[in-house]
This record gives C-alpha cells, sequence and structure tokens, in this order.
C-alpha cells in the first residue's frame, strides 16, 4: 500500500520550537535530489509551500514535500533527532536500499 510520508510528534515539536526562537513560523521542506555519495540527496529546509506541495500538518506546523520527491518519500517517516553527534531532522525511508553513513544521501 502506498502512503504519503509521515512525521513524528518529535518533528513537529522541533518546528514550535524553531518558530518560537525565531519568531517566524515556517514550514519544514523535504525533498530529494540527484547527488550525495550514494546517489540521491535529502533536502531539508525551512521554506515556504508551493501550490502543488504536499502538506502534512499539526498545531499549525507544516512539513511540506513536492510532487517530484513524493515517490521517493512512500512510506517514509520524517523525525527529529537529538544525540551526541548532533541534532537533525532525519528520514527514514523503506524506498532506500543503501544509503550514506551520515543518512543524508540514498540510493534505490
Amino acid at each position: 500500500m502506498t502512503l504519503p510520508p509521515r512525521v513524528t510528534d518529535r518533528a513537529f515539536a522541533r518546528l514550535a520550537e524553531i518558530a518560537e526562537m525565531t519568531g517566524e513560523q515556517k514550514p519544514l521542506r523535504v525533498g530529494v535530489s540527484g547527488g550525495g555519495c550514494s546517489g540521491f540527496q535529502y533536502d531539508i529546509r525551512l521554506d515556504d509551500p508551493a501550490g502543488d506541495d504536499l502538506v502534512l500538518e499539526k498545531d499549525g506546523f507544516k512539513v511540506v514535500v513536492d510532487p517530484v520527491s513524493l515517490p521517493f518519500l512512500t512510506n517514509a517517516v520524517i523525525d527529529f533527532t537529538d544525540e551526541l553527534i548532533g541534532a537533525r531532522f532525519v528520514i527514514e525511508n523503506p524506498n532506500a536500499s543503501s544509503s550514506c553513513g551520515c543518512g543524508t544521501s540514498f540510493s534505490i
């Protein structure tokens, strides 16, 4: 079954923290582009939504995915982690056959 990506409560909570720190509530854009050490790479940044984006929303906070990236993120989980090596948004992607050590690029 094909499902859109899912965003964890922890990721939405981090967006709320960012909005509180910056005084600006911008959506988190999650995209996929060619490149990286494994063939594709994730593009994760704060950005305004476009008209054809998929919008995932909770309590007014939004994560947006463009239609070109959406097939690469089917059934994926967008999360936030805060570990000893650093804090960052991460993608758990069941479509990836392999990924690099840092988790920012993958292959299908």
